[in-house]
């Protein structure tokens, strides 16, 4: 019996051997562990990194490519964006105007003739863009230089009596009194002949003004009367009133950005100030301008004031009434 036990408490030779891993395996693990908690636990830092890549050491990925990212970028690139949010002092929208609408009015009661032009032409300084019906003032005119004419042909007559007078009364033949009233009577002849002629000169600026032409170079942004329409001489300019007029022009060469300024923020505005100009419509495209005029007047209700910035060199894409924004520069 006690062999037999015995025989069962011995452990089988195939039972002996263990199932072991290599050695070298367990000290890699064990080794790579340790060099990924301490990098973790302990970063290079920018200079040693620096120092590292000068001697020729390795670099992280993160270090070489920010010095790659910068080798590529065009030299002044980021200065310049940082330099164009560190100039402006304030940002304000705005409207694009004109900088003077002129409305052709006439300076009577008339009735249109022609109209030479139409919305959207360009018209020079001195062209005749409107003609309106002289029949009467040229009746006027003709009337007038009759009378002129009877009055210098009166004055010509009076003066040969006064020559003739004043001849005889050197030899005591005609009286002082004669020769007196011979010569009141050409010096009334002579302020009759001024006033025809001033009245012929009426009637001619009169005809003149039936030929109406633009006073600008520019563009007609408005076309407000047709042939054989009754006009008359009552305008009171731009939006402000009626305005009973023939034709707005206006040089789209000479353009502002009217804005509202808050009161508070008055003291980063001065005259003659600097500024760059984005139209809405085009936000790509800048544009040089400078404060033209600040109004003298508040507005109390918005507490604001007004502001006109001169747009500098304009161009085709700015359209007047169009929103645009103004920047202003330090």
């Amino acid at each position: 019996m006690s062999l037999e036990r015995l025989k069962d408490l011995q452990i089988q030779p195939e039972h002996k051997q263990r199932r072991q891993r290599p050695f070298w395996i367990i000290v890699l693990v064990v080794l790579a562990a340790v060099v990924a908690a301490l990098l973790f636990a302990r970063p290079w830092s920018p200079e040693k990194i620096r120092r590292m890549k000068n001697a020729g050491g390795f670099m992280t990925n993160a270090a070489s490519s920010a010095d790659a990212s910068t080798a590529q970028a065009p030299v002044g690139q980021t200065n310049s964006a940082v330099d164009a949010k560190d100039d402006t002092v304030l940002t304000v929208s705005g409207y694009i105007i004109n900088r003077e609408r002129i409305e052709i009015s006439p300076r009577f009661l008339g009735v249109v003739k022609w109209i030479g032009v139409k919305k959207g032409d360009a018209v020079t300084n001195g062209q005749v863009v409107v003609l309106l019906d002289d029949t009467e003032y040229k009746a006027r005119l003709a009337q007038a230089e009759g009378q002129l004419a009877n009055a210098k042909a009166m004055m010509a007559k009076d003066d040969l009596s006064y020559q003739r007078i004043h001849q005889l009364r050197t030899t005591d033949i005609e009286s002082k009194q004669a020769e007196d009233d011979a010569r009141l009577l050409l010096e009334a002849d002579r302020a009759g002949v001024e006033a025809a002629q001033g009245a012929a000169d009426v009637a001619r600026t009169y005809v003149e003004w039936c030929t109406i032409h633009s006073p600008i170079n520019g563009v007609v942004l408005e076309k407000l009367a047709n042939p054989n329409e009754l006009v008359m001489p009552q305008s009171f300019g731009g939006t402000r009133g009626p305005s009973t007029a023939l034709l707005a022009v206006a040089d789209t060469k000479d353009l502002q950005v009217e804005i509202d300024v808050n009161e508070a923020d008055l003291s980063k505005i001065s005259l003659g100030q600097k500024c760059r100009v984005s139209p809405e419509a085009y936000p790509d495209k800048t544009y040089g301008g400078v404060v033209a005029e600040i109004a003298p007047e508040a507005d109390r209700a918005k507490g604001t004031l007004q502001i006109k910035v001169q747009i500098l060199s304009p161009d085709r894409f700015l359209t007047p009434e169009l929103s645009a924004k103004v920047e202003f520069l330090k």
